[in-house]
């Protein structure tokens, strides 16, 4: 509630006495709050960031740095950094996950693969950080120590640990094999909108310098939504020749780029399940429970297809989903 009073004080000077109404949008996976204001015939949107649990200095930072390369981003209007207040233009209300029932989903999603490829580009800039090794040993921690650990309240015997180190040194081994372009590290449905003619691009403060295959994954292995295999092998076809015309993977067969997304998305995917967990346990949020299940799937039916991933897809399929399959039974009740 002091936050709230707060946020208003910072936007009452913005409106100079008119009347403006602020009302909550839900849907964020992070510690973040966003509200749109109506003030007569103008919308913005607020956003609150507690600096006490996060740092909003990548968000101004890179924000100036990706729109001066010719992206459509949130433009910051008004910002209080030491309280953690911003006021942003309103994007409006669609995303790429509202269209995605459209007739022209392939062409979306042809436009977005050209987009990540030029976004692949931009040069290195302060606030990246690098997927080094420790950073990809974190990121896969979230998997044990969330939803094996905390959720499942599981400990892992020393076949099973050694089966789970072996996978983590093939996957960190695929992810550092890859170019190294920038990442926006969530390039998935929720976080790329439709205003007006163009794409616009929320929720970049997390963008890295990493594996090439990596937003393609987010993209196209996305979450919340999954395509159909004979349009996601369309689509991939599609992206290799794009990525090879702008000069991301010279001298890369199609075999190993497919094995380059196909095992960024087995990292990826044990993370976000991971953190499905954690938004539950740590931040309350059971709204992503319900993913869960498909990512796992998404991780086993993938692992399958590469010998050295088949004791961890068994692992998964045989263990972990059903525990998972009980544990969510119970939260429903």
């Amino acid at each position: 509630m002091n936050r709230y009073k707060s946020l208003q004080q910072f936007l009452n000077p913005h409106f100079k006495g008119d009347n403006y109404q602020l009302a909550a949008i839900t849907g964020d996976a992070s510690f973040r709050r966003y509200f749109r204001v109506n003030a007569g015939d103008e919308s913005y949107i607020v956003m609150d960031s507690d600096p006490s649990k996060l740092d909003n200095t990548p968000y101004v930072e890179l924000n100036k740095v990706f729109s001066e390369h010719g992206f459509k981003l949130p433009k910051i209007l008004q910002a209080d950094e030491k309280q953690g207040f911003f006021l942003l233009s309103d994007l409006g209300n669609t995303h790429l996950a509202d269209l995605l029932g459209d007739e022209d989903r392939i062409l979306h999603y042809k436009h977005l693969i050209k987009l990540s490829a030029q976004w692949a580009q931009i040069p290195p800039a302060q606030h990246m950080k690098v997927f080094d090794n420790d950073f990809l040993q974190f990121e896969l921690s979230i998997f044990t120590d969330w939803l094996i650990t905390e959720f499942l309240q599981l400990s892992v015997s020393v076949t099973q640990y050694q089966l789970w180190q072996q996978a983590c040194q093939i996957l960190i081994g695929n992810a550092l094999a890859q170019p190294v372009v920038t990442v926006h590290r969530d390039f998935h449905s929720r976080n790329i909108m439709r205003t007006g003619h163009q794409w616009a691009i929320i929720d970049y403060q997390d963008a890295v310098q990493g594996p090439v295959c990596y937003d393609l994954v987010s993209l196209l292995r996305d979450c919340y939504f999954q395509l159909p295999k004979e349009e996601l092998n369309d689509l991939l076809d599609y992206a290799f020749a794009e990525f090879n015309a702008e000069g991301l993977i010279a001298e890369t067969s199609f075999s190993e780029f497919k094995q380059w997304f196909d095992l960024t998305g087995v990292q990826r995917h044990l993370k976000a399940a991971g953190i499905f967990c954690r938004l539950k346990l740590r931040d309350g949020k059971s709204g992503y429970l319900t993913n869960i299940l498909p990512t796992l799937h998404y991780i086993c039916d993938v692992s399958k297809e590469y010998p050295a991933l088949i004791e961890l897809s068994h692992w998964i399929e045989d263990h972990i989903i059903p525990l998972t399959e009980q544990r969510l039974r119970q939260e429903i009740r």
